[in-house]
């Protein structure tokens, strides 16, 4: 480290005119060389993000971690060069870069710092404020813990032998030391921060409480159904849409007896018209299954009527037979097959294919946020044109490519489905793409890279309920742990009548700051 940083901390005034410009022309090279490869670095972490739900995701995964590790470590090794540098030399682009304001709802603890001089220290004259210099540090209050002793007290009759006691308080976990704010951590650090039970059972065991896997995974599996009729709730909010997004995920679960893992699915439903301007809340339900079959999507949506917007698994094919299910794809899909062609090949056919679909993304982004009705009109004035346009030219191209290339299955592929590819441009509440769903999956993949595989098929449906909750309350704004806290606290004595009350868009100042 020494004889990297030496021309930083070299004596400045031992070198001559001609040492110290080649002494700064060096630095700026390496400034510059620096600065390149960290850009480059965060543009290929940006593709492999958006290939995450591509083909081979899983590979793309671990590449994308290994390039993150990279940057950070650039990131990190041209600060410790910054911060070496003599006090004199003026600072980088990088460090006069603008910092974001802490945010305001953080507490704030004041220090004043007075002069140490009681007097002007020229003339010996009094001194009174002039004004006053204020900056501000973000510190951490590590966490805390505290054990509440609940003392009911037995109070007996003088007269007779009649005793009266007051009932024991509702617990989350009956006969359980799990208060619901630990009980809430334990969920989220699990669920949304994807930390493994053992990992935040050696946390916990850090900071001096013991509390083994076997323990957390039991409150896990408790809190799960303790929260059941919240996640039936959410499912009966999300399928009473007219429109939906689905995808599935593949989960590995721990196969009884073998020591080996088989291949489960998690489906989710989604649930958001705001870019099509409705105020009627989103919502996201998980649902597991063992395994990938057609049926399950059949039982699932067996009361729903309306559009799906999914991707091209033949499981869902049969929903759309019968005209209850009407099918919506995913351009995003069509444009991705595009593009991994172009960026290997570098095809200019392939490239043109992304620049038509990208001018009907530059349609969605004008429009989005608008009521249906116009969305429809935009749609059909100006996308529809478009999309006949490409349909023609996808035909066009198809006589000038083998049958088996790439491109031609990417064309076939696309023109399979060009009805459901076009159903957006006659209805306003439809998307473009399945993207909603996606979204909701991204942390199950990452969650599935830290914990490896779920136990049990109850494990899958637990990790079901609370992926159900912590998106829902995330697609309405909510912090996840203070919402399940909350929750938490109320629903073991709540009437099963008003539970949609409980529901993360319901979730008001009451619930903050109980009374």
């Amino acid at each position: 480290m020494a004889d990297a940083l030496s021309p930083v901390v070299a004596d400045l005034d031992s070198l001559d005119r001609e040492a110290l410009i080649a002494l700064l022309v060096a630095e700026r090279e390496k400034r510059i060389s620096s600065d390149s490869e960290i850009e480059h670095l965060k543009l290929v972490i940006a593709k492999l993000q958006r290939m995450l739900f591509g083909k081979k995701s899983e590979k793309v995964a671990h590449e994308l971690e290994q390039l993150e590790l990279k940057l950070e470590e650039l990131e990190t090794r041209e600060s410790e060069v910054i911060a070496a540098r003599p006090q004199s030399q003026p600072p980088s682009p990088k460090a006069k870069s603008a910092r974001r304001p802490l945010p305001e709802q953080l507490p704030r603890e004041v220090h004043t710092h007075l002069p140490s001089e009681e007097a002007c220290p020229q003339c010996g004259g009094a001194l009174h404020k002039l004004g006053e210099d204020v900056s501000e540090i973000l510190e951490r209050v590590p966490a805390t813990y505290k054990v509440i002793r609940h003392v009911r007290v037995k109070m007996a009759c003088a007269k007779c032998d009649c005793i009266v006691q007051a009932p024991a308080p509702s617990r989350p976990i009956e006969r359980g030391i799990a208060g619901p704010a630990l009980l809430a951590h334990v969920l989220v650090a699990k669920f949304c921060d994807h930390l493994p039970l053992y990992r935040q059972s050696e946390i916990f065991a850090r900071e001096g409480i013991e509390l083994d896997r076997s323990t957390l995974a039991d409150w896990v599996g408790h809190a799960s159904h303790l929260l059941a009729p919240l996640v039936d709730a959410t499912r009966k909010h999300v399928l009473a849409s007219s429109k939906i997004h689905a995808d599935d995920t593949p989960i590995p679960v721990l196969a009884p007896g073998t020591g080996k893992t088989k291949t489960a699915r998690l489906w989710t439903y989604v649930r958001d018209d705001r870019p099509a301007a409705s105020d009627v809340p989103a919502a996201v339900w998980f649902a597991y299954t063992p395994d990938r079959r057609g049926e399950h999507p059949r039982q699932h949506l067996s009361n729903f009527s309306g559009t799906l917007q999914a991707d091209g698994y033949a499981g869902f094919h049969h929903l759309y037979e019968g005209g209850r299910i009407h099918e919506a794809a995913c351009w995003a899909h069509v444009r991705r097959k595009f593009y991994d062609i172009q960026v290997a090949t570098g095809s200019a056919m392939a490239a043109e294919a992304v620049e038509r679909i990208g001018a009907l993304y530059a349609i969605e982004s004008d429009v989005r946020g608008k009521p249906p009705d116009l969305r429809q009109q935009v749609r059909q004035s100006r996308g529809r044109p478009l999309v006949d346009e490409l349909h023609d030219w996808f035909n066009k191209m198809l006589t000038r490519l083998s049958p088996k290339s790439d491109t031609a299955i990417a064309i076939r592929y696309a023109l399979a489905r060009w009805r459901a590819l076009t159903r957006y441009l006659d209805d306003g509440t439809i998307e473009i793409d399945n993207s909603a769903a996606e979204r909701a999956l991204r942390g199950v993949a990452l969650g599935r890279k830290n914990y490896l595989f779920c136990g049990s098929d109850a494990g899958g449906h637990s990790a079901a309920a609370i992926y159900s909750l912590i998106g829902t309350a995330k697609l309405n704004g909510v912090e996840p742990e203070l919402y399940l806290q909350r929750v938490l606290e109320k629903i073991p004595d709540w009437p099963i009548s008003r539970i949609s009350e409980l529901l993360p868009w319901n979730f008001s100042e009451s619930m903050i700051n109980p009374t």
